[in-house]
């Protein structure tokens, strides 16, 4: 059976930072940015907590083993993505993207009026990616309180941007 999206289990959760770590590898590359690679993933906890609330969706190979994952958790009338990380071996066939509109999808039939997320500003595969998919600079308590903890946690001032799609 070739690749596929489908809802997390909770014997995923285990296996997703792995996949995030290795998703993180790329930014090895960028001058500043290098060090995400070896930062602290979400726990397994966290995963587990998401999964329970069926908002983290995982890409699985033929092996049906997870080389993906979006986990996202509704807020307010929103969905806000935390987290969107696809595997070394699987990136740059469209699974990324293929994860967001998955997400998309969701908010569309549940209804909830929009998909949130934070992101680099100036990273080609964060918030151009984002926009490319419809998602647009977005201002408001909730998601300005997000950025402010994200700085917090050592993120260059003005590095990020709220981006949201809205779904109706």
């Amino acid at each position: 059976m070739p690749a596929r999206i489908r809802i997390a289990l909770p014997d995923d959760a285990p296996l997703l930072p792995r996949i995030e770590l290795s998703a993180a590898q790329v930014f090895r590359a960028l001058d500043g940015l290098s060090w995400l690679a070896d930062t602290v993933t979400m726990s397994v906890e966290r995963h587990r907590q998401l999964i329970a609330l069926s908002t983290c969706w995982v890409v699985v190979d033929a092996d049906a083993q997870p080389q993906g994952f979006l986990s996202a958790e509704r807020q307010g009338d929103a969905l806000h993505i935390h987290e969107v990380s696809v595997a070394q071996a699987m990136q740059g066939q469209g699974w990324g993207r293929k994860l967001v509109e998955t997400a998309m999808e969701s908010a569309r039939s549940t209804p909830l009026h929009s998909v949130t997320l934070t992101t680099f500003k100036h990273v080609p595969w964060n918030a151009p990616f984002y926009s490319r998919l419809g998602f647009k600079p977005e201002v408001n308590q909730r998601l300005a309180d997000i950025l402010a903890d994200e700085y917090a946690h050592g993120f260059e001032p003005d590095s990020r941007c709220a981006m949201a799609w809205r779904a109706v």
